[in-house]
């Protein structure tokens, strides 16, 4: 997301084509809403989770600088390090505590390539990454793991930021749902308004 610093990243490692569909949608929806600027799947290319993605980027306005699937881990962490001369945090339960690492992090002033595992990750991934970071000691899902951890990298800043290229943006109401549409897009605001 321009604007929004650090840059990060987001490698999702171990995703199962039959089984994680839509544990990879979703941290990919919260990587884009919670201000990353990439989205690497490794391993696999898996198309209905990119499509997904795309849509929601076409539909709800261009948060991703760049989505790309296929490639190994190693490939897109040398790339991270090599290009973006970046540091890589591996979201894991065994890591360091959160809340006493962010700072460190924040003042590395590089940007943040995010570790997620969905199966076991392997052992280099502990030794490669410059920080293991744990969201709480207690086994949980990585989707809850990314959002908190891009909420303390941005201190909430991310929370307000104007996604380029919208059709429709939801208007805050106490009760119900309003989408309005942008550019005139009434079939878009139809859809989200039938509630």
């Amino acid at each position: 997301m321009e604007g929004i610093e650090p840059q990060a990243g987001i490698l999702r490692l171990g995703h199962r084509p039959k089984r994680d569909k839509r544990i990879t949608t979703h941290t990919a929806l919260v990587a884009r809403a919670f201000g990353a600027s990439y989205y690497f799947l490794s391993e696999v290319c898996d198309m209905s989770v990119m499509d997904n993605v795309l849509s929601v980027e076409k539909r709800w306005g261009r948060g991703f600088k760049l989505v790309s699937c296929g490639l190994s881990y190693k490939d897109y962490i040398s790339i991270w390090r090599n290009y973006m001369k970046g540091v890589i945090v591996h979201l894991t339960m065994y890591g360091l505590e959160l809340e006493r690492e962010i700072d460190g992090i924040k003042k590395a002033g590089k940007p943040v390539l995010i570790i997620i595992g969905s199966e076991k990750v392997p052992g280099e991934i502990y030794k490669i990454a410059d920080f293991n970071i744990s969201v709480g000691n207690q086994p949980h899902s990585e989707v809850a793991a990314l959002a908190i951890f891009l909420d303390r990298l941005y201190n909430g800043q991310e929370l307000y930021y104007k996604f380029e290229d919208a059709k429709v943006q939801i208007e805050p109401s106490a009760s119900g749902k309003k989408v309005i549409s942008i550019g005139g897009n009434k079939d878009e605001k139809e859809k989200y308004n039938d509630a």
